[in-house]
């Protein structure tokens, strides 16, 4: 039996998996379990839990997979440096702490406490796209395909272009920071004030309400070129003219600024964080997404000359970009896409430890993921003491009673806090650690947002859909079994999905399968037998906090807001009782 345990850690999204014998077992983020957002010091949380999932200890551990390699593409790295030799001392710094790993035994074993002596595993330094490729690739199921993952940048790399068969990852191309377009969107985000690191998702909301007033402006920021782009220095700051990202004592990420005085040239001065939203400010967005998607789906073309097949596998954090990816198959040749839950740097973690297997133990034991649940699982006697440590009336009902009592109490408008089986992978809820509600009541959305959200007016809720009829309601068939892709809704639906279809018709779906999440779907099915509607709106079960993990956080968060309905494990509470 071999076990690898793949780290992200000291980078966004802090995060453990484990890998035994080509299966992954487990994979969580930090965040889940230390509840601070985006944590990037070191996982010791999920590193003990995933082991203890999996029924391991330290000791069983043969090899450690870390999705970053400091020594990769040195060249281009000294080059840069020497090229701008003023920046050299913010270039040193950021090496230096890229290097934590010097000696990842002696670091296991004091953030663990550990003995040293008992640990017996390889290092493995898996290049950071590599781990982001594996990640999605080594996830597929498929033999061969094009893979392309972008994101701000890792070991110096913002994106890459991949041929992948077999177990090899063969990659054809690279773009080297500063050409980003992690950095473009980030930076314009930071100008329109939102300037925490993940903020991203809440500007791509934002974007619809725009016009496309600042045209001019956006197509001067990058340009095409023999390389894929390039950005315009005047834009931005220059790379290495201070340190990026620092960590903050808590493990919160520090985002510095970004965008130039050009900016505040043309716009005047940069919107502060929680102010008026004005209209100047959703232009912006709308540029920015417009721009985006220009670049994103020219890359994507641009691959598919390299990689001629009709299948694509994307991974980085640009790959969140929902909207984006649901343009792919009316915009580029590409007909499959494969993009993993944790797309983002958590899913390094799980890439890493999946690259090792595949590329260089060559243990030829592929996986295929078919759902997202590889966190944690509580049974019902442990869910029972929570709730009566708190004091929360309950009943215990049978798997047909729980369907059914759900579904009417949706029906009449209540939210339902869903709290079932194995915590998802990445950072969507789907249909495990969820708030659920009509998506059809017009004036859901500000219940939500006035009563538990507290979210931005402006932002979306989700729809999850039967698989069997998304093409009813959508105008796109392929799955987005993981929430990643929005799609148009379909005219005769926008009414009656009027809580979930945006401003622009849209809505960011969730295709929900019975063998993916037998649960969940009959729980869909259930609603649909009754209204006719095979939808339900689907949001994450927090109250501006990491997603809940454990059953005491979803009560908590059940008891301080307004939720009407808590239905966990086999137990289901009623505010009224």
């Amino acid at each position: 039996m071999s076990v690898i345990l793949g780290i992200n850690a000291f980078h966004a999204g802090a995060a453990a998996a484990i890998v035994v014998d080509g299966q992954p077992i487990a994979a969580i983020a930090e965040e889940r379990l230390n509840r601070v957002k985006y944590y990037a010091k070191f996982p010791k949380l999920s590193i003990l839990r995933c082991l203890e999932i999996a029924g391991l200890t330290l000791a069983d551990v043969d090899a450690v997979a870390v999705g970053r390699d400091s020594s990769a593409n040195l060249s281009k790295k000294w080059a840069y440096a020497l090229k701008n030799p003023s920046r050299l001392l913010n270039l040193a710094r950021i090496r230096k702490k890229s290097k934590t790993f010097d000696n990842l035994k002696n670091l296991i074993a004091s953030e663990l406490e550990v003995d040293v002596a008992k640990l017996k595993f390889k290092t493995y330094n898996v290049e950071h796209h590599l781990a982001h490729t594996a990640s999605a690739y080594f996830a597929s199921g498929w033999e061969k395909c094009a893979a392309i993952t972008i994101d701000g940048s890792g070991d110096f790399v913002s994106c890459m272009m991949s041929e992948c068969e077999g177990s090899e990852i063969r990659p054809l191309h690279r773009i080297f920071v500063p050409h980003s377009l992690g950095t473009l969107y980030t930076a314009v985000c930071q100008f329109i004030g939102y300037t925490k690191y993940g903020d991203e998702g809440k500007v791509m909301g934002l974007a619809p309400l725009g016009e496309d007033t600042y045209a001019d402006f956006f197509e001067n920021m990058i340009h095409a070129n023999k390389n894929g782009f390039e950005l315009n220095p005047d834009y931005f700051l220059p790379f290495g003219s201070n340190q990026g990202m620092e960590i903050a004592e808590n493990g919160e990420m520090i985002v510095h600024r970004l965008y130039s005085d050009l900016f505040i040239e043309r716009f005047g001065q940069p919107r502060q964080p929680y102010t008026e939203i004005t209209k100047r400010d959703m232009d912006i967005a709308f540029g920015l997404q417009k721009i985006f998607e220009k670049y994103y789906l020219f890359l994507l073309n641009s691959l598919y000359k390299k990689v001629p097949t009709e299948r694509l596998a994307l991974a980085g954090g640009c790959a969140l970009n929902s909207v984006a990816n649901g343009k792919i198959f009316t915009e580029t040749p590409f007909r499959e896409t494969f993009i993993q839950p944790a797309a983002g740097d958590d899913g390094l973690a799980l890439g890493a430890a999946l690259y090792v297997s595949n590329c260089l133990l060559k243990e030829g034991k592929r996986w295929v993921m078919k759902n997202a649940y590889l966190g944690d699982e509580y049974c019902d006697s442990v869910i029972k003491n929570e709730l009566d440590r708190y004091k929360v009336p309950y009943r215990k009902l049978e798997r047909e009673q729980i369907l059914e009592e759900t579904t009417e109490e949706l029906i009449k408008g209540s939210v339902v806090g869903w709290f079932q089986g194995r915590m998802e992978w990445g950072p969507r809820a789907l249909g495990n650690r969820s708030i659920l509600a009509h998506p059809g009541i017009p004036n859901m959305k500000d219940i939500l947002n006035a009563r538990i959200k507290h979210r931005e007016w402006f932002r979306p809720f989700a729809p999850s859909v039967l698989a069997e009829k998304q093409s009813e309601i959508f105008e796109q068939s392929h799955p987005s079994p993981f929430m990643l892709h929005v799609y148009k809704i379909r005219p005769e639906w926008r009414n009656r999905l009027c809580a979930v279809n945006h401003v622009d018709n849209t809505g960011r779906l969730q295709s929900v399968s019975r063998e993916e999440n037998p649960l969940y779907y009959d729980l869909i099915k259930t609603f649909e037998r009754k209204t006719g509607i095979p939808v339900l709106l689907n949001t994450s079960f927090n109250e501006n906090e990491p997603i809940v993990c454990r059953p005491s956080e979803a009560i908590e968060c059940f008891l301080r807001t307004k939720m009407d309905v808590l239905v966990i494990g086999s137990f289901f509470c009623r505010k009224d009782d």
